[in-house]
């Protein structure tokens, strides 16, 4: 999310107290203490569980690989591990 877009999205659900710009002109936002607890809550609630891989999936990962290099193989799995939990 950018900046603009996540700003607006504070202002139209009103969670703020105020906006203005400090010396160097940047934009500081005052958020209530509550909307803040929120905004955290909500946040860790939208994690997703954990995926982890099957071993049929981590034969075919390091099948893959086709190398005996054991760095190799842990960054395969590391590698696909991302890209279920993502």
């Amino acid at each position: 999310m950018k900046h603009e877009d996540f700003k607006s999205w504070i202002e139209k659900n009103c969670m703020y107290e105020t906006f203005y710009e400090d010396s160097e002109g940047r934009t500081i936002m005052i958020v209530t203490e509550m909307d803040a607890w929120m905004m955290c809550n909500k946040f860790a609630e939208a994690k997703s569980e954990w995926v982890g891989l099957t071993d049929e999936e981590i034969d075919k990962t390091i099948k893959a690989c086709n190398t005996s290099d054991t760095y190799k193989y842990f960054r395969a799995i590391e590698a696909k591990l991302k890209e279920k939990n993502t």
